[in-house]
């Protein structure tokens, strides 16, 4: 409703009051008129009753210009209002702090012979007939004040337990990036911030909108409404999908970035419905006018998992996801993997689709390419072989004047030289092209040489081990003959045969491992001369 300033040719209910307070004569629909202004502003008319006494106390305190404690009382069947000066009464003289406020017990009977001690006197003041022009437009102000804070309360009660409802309203007027709404009962602001960048209004133009929050400000109450809040998705998909609306599938979250894309997650609570299927619809003719409804903006529906891994996956796509691993469960932290070609398509425009995942997963999301998961394994097994730096001095065939050229360098171990391309060896002073040829030759020399040493060491291993063997044999061939002893031979003693009857059941163990494996052996293929001479070579 507009400022009754402005309104030309109609008299409001304020101008009404302020029209009978003018002359002060006021009539007996005075109330009535009160009544019709709180109907419409839909505020209690003892409101404005209150606010037409403040008014009236208001003006009565300027033409007297004095500091009593003024009251005033409207009268609902004569419409007259009565202003009264108000005293405290004391019981002595002494007691009186302030005259204007408080008076003798003595002198109030005088007045009211039925007043007692902390009671009230009510000293009548005229104000027919001498509240003038200024004192009535004092009056109207006081009464526009207090009804714009009455219907400022109203409207906040109204809709402060309404926030995340969806309402119709009918676009009123656009005031610079903000969109004004006729909600019924108020006008409600839509900043740019809670609108989509696909979306324009046109006057008179009816949209649903989810009201967002109430502010309490001070010209007036602030409701704000908003078409970017996944609210508004999920109340489409409630009235478009009829098993969303009678619980079979249900709606487990939502990721939204208003006006580019939404991701979905449903999941179905009879395992004969698919959650997915049902929102799409038949030729996706569900979807298509909740898009239509966006103007435009693109709906990824997910059908839900317990398993955040499996999750991840599927609110990952379009993408295809090679592996899936928690980092940390406690922190919500996972570690995805995609193949190269996958990696731009995983992320999205902006960052788009994995950002619009961890808000649909509520985990954090790092997403890491085969290449880069490789290089990073490797980098962790490097750091986890000891490090060993062998000085350039151990290298035969480089000389003194040369390891002082690689020291003077910085390179002052044989490792930091054979990780060393030609090129970074031919920047230093002093190395040429021969130069590098020769420290080439000899660190290649270095390392087979070690190699070479490493290699007899293994061959010296393997004849230490093949001669402890022939013993083990001879023995148990012993103990094959020692069997054959006749009882009496064996019985020369029982504790000698109890202390070497353990031995003898170890060796013949052995034993008849090696019959089991000359058996295999001859169960095998001749071995050719071609083999056995490849054999002698090795």
């Amino acid at each position: 409703m507009g400022d009754p300033k402005s309104c030309v040719g109609f008299q409001s209910p304020d101008h009404s009051i302020a029209r009978s307070l003018n002359g002060f004569s006021m009539a007996s629909e005075l109330y009535n008129t009160i009544d019709a202004l709180s109907r419409e502003k839909g505020i209690d008319p003892q409101i404005v009753v209150s606010a037409v006494e403040d008014a009236i106390v208001m003006a009565t305190r300027k033409y007297y210009k004095t500091q009593e404690n003024l009251r005033a009382e409207l009268d609902k069947e004569t419409g007259k209002i009565n202003a009264f000066a108000v005293k405290t009464v004391v019981e002595t003289p002494e007691q009186v702090e302030d005259p204007l406020l408080q008076i003798t017990l003595e002198d109030a009977r005088k007045a009211n012979p039925t007043l007692e001690v902390g009671g009230e006197l009510r000293i009548p003041k005229v104000t027919e007939g001498i509240l003038g022009r200024i004192a009535a437009q004092l009056a109207k102000q006081v009464i526009f004040q207090k009804v714009r804070e009455a219907e400022r309360d109203t409207v906040y009660n109204e809709y402060i337990g309404r926030v995340g409802e969806v309402v119709n309203a009918t676009v009123k007027r656009v005031e610079g990036p903000d969109v004004i709404f006729d909600i019924g009962k108020a006008e409600a602001r839509m900043p740019r911030k809670e609108q989509s960048r696909l979306e324009s209004f046109a006057i008179g133009e009816r949209v649903r909108v989810v009201i967002a929050r109430v502010e309490k400000a001070s010209k007036g109450p602030g409701v704000v409404v908003s078409r970017a809040v996944p609210d508004l998705v999920q109340h489409l998909f409630q009235t478009e999908v009829p098993e969303i609306y009678d619980g079979t599938v249900v709606i487990r979250a939502i990721a939204r970035e208003a006006g580019e894309r939404t991701k979905i997650a449903v999941m179905s609570k009879d395992k004969d419905v698919d959650a997915v299927g049902a929102c799409v619809g038949m030729k996706g003719m569900r979807v298509q006018s909740i898009i239509r409804e966006l103007h435009g903006e693109k709906i990824d529906i997910i059908e839900y998992h317990e398993d955040a891994v499996t999750f991840a996956e599927k609110a990952l796509q379009p993408a295809k996801v090679s592996k899936v691993s928690v980092v940390d469960s406690g922190g919500k932290h996972l570690e995805v993997v995609v193949d190269d070609s996958q990696l731009s398509l995983a992320i999205g425009k902006k960052g788009q689709n994995v950002r619009l995942a961890a808000k649909l997963l509520g985990w954090k999301i790092d997403i890491k390419s085969e290449e880069e998961k490789r290089q990073e394994v490797e980098q962790q097994m490097s750091a986890m072989v000891p490090q060993t730096s062998t000085p350039l001095e151990s290298v035969p065939g480089l000389g003194e004047g040369l390891v002082e050229k690689l020291g003077a360098a910085g390179v002052t171990t044989v490792e930091a030289l054979a990780d060393m391309t030609p090129e970074q060896l031919e920047a230093i002073e002093g190395i040429g092209p021969k130069t590098v040829e020769k420290i080439s030759l000899a660190v290649n020399n270095y390392f087979a040489s070690l190699e070479g040493v490493v290699a007899e060491g293994e061959a010296v291993e393997d004849e230490a081990v093949t001669e402890g063997e022939v013993p083990v044999a001879q023995s148990a061939e012993g103990t094959v003959e020692a069997d054959q002893v006749t009882g009496e031979e064996v019985s020369a003693s029982e504790e000698t045969a109890s202390e070497e009857a353990s031995p003898a059941q170890e060796l013949a163990a052995e034993a008849d491992a090696l019959t089991a494996d000359g058996a295999e052996t001859q169960g095998e293929q001749p071995i050719t001369e071609e083999e056995s001479s490849e054999t002698r070579k090795q």
